[in-house]
């Protein structure tokens, strides 16, 4: 890969790195506070959110009638999604130590804190959780794959494709074929170097 693409692929890195931290820092000083595994709201804002929360029955007056109608088409999709976590999981258990590649943590990808929102009613805590499950477990699994990815194909595609994970950029390029098995080699064991959330250390 081109130097200057490769210092400009680490700024970029190392800036969306600095971007969560200090939106993290900022929702934490404004909104809440996370002590541990807790998420901790003032006094004054916990009583707010409670003003705002809609009953059950209200809710359901006012909720738009289409949400309801597809809601168990929505719903039905928890079987595939379960079905998906249980290989993609069984594979990674299984497989990647056998390849020297380091797991990854679930913890790190779905998270259920939504239902802490006082302000939301219990229907809309479990569409909070459900939507968390289905997005984290979807980005669960990318990671799983990119390592996967990574260590059989570290190659970009000839052509320019949409939503590609972040591992994708780093990938050598397309017909770069001068000393291959090295840096496939390279690749695989950078694998094992990395930390639990796919830091390189």
């Amino acid at each position: 890969m081109d130097m200057r693409i490769q210092q400009l692929l680490t700024q970029i890195t190392a800036l969306e790195d600095e971007l969560r931290t200090a939106l993290s820092e900022q929702q934490s000083s404004v909104f809440f506070q996370i002590k541990g595994k807790r998420v901790e709201f003032e006094q004054s804002i916990k009583q707010t959110h409670l003003k705002l929360k809609k009953n059950f029955f209200r809710w359901l007056v006012t909720n738009r009638p289409q949400n309801l109608i597809t809601g168990p088409i929505i719903y039905s999709m928890i079987i595939p999604l379960l079905l998906t976590d249980l290989f993609i999981t069984f594979y990674q258990l299984s497989c990647f130590p056998i390849y020297g590649i380091k797991k990854v943590r679930r913890a790190d990808y779905i998270i259920f804190d939504r239902h802490k929102l006082q302000y939301l009613n219990f229907i809309e805590k479990f569409h909070c959780s459900y939507c968390a499950y289905g997005a984290g477990m979807i980005a669960y699994i990318s990671e799983i794959v990119a390592r996967t990815e990574q260590y059989f194909c570290p190659i970009k595609h000839a052509r320019k494709i949409l939503g590609t994970h972040v591992r994708y950029a780093h990938f050598l390029d397309f017909g770069a074929a001068d000393n291959y098995e090295a840096k496939l080699e390279e690749f695989r064991l950078a694998l094992n170097k990395e930390s639990s959330k796919g830091e390189i250390k």
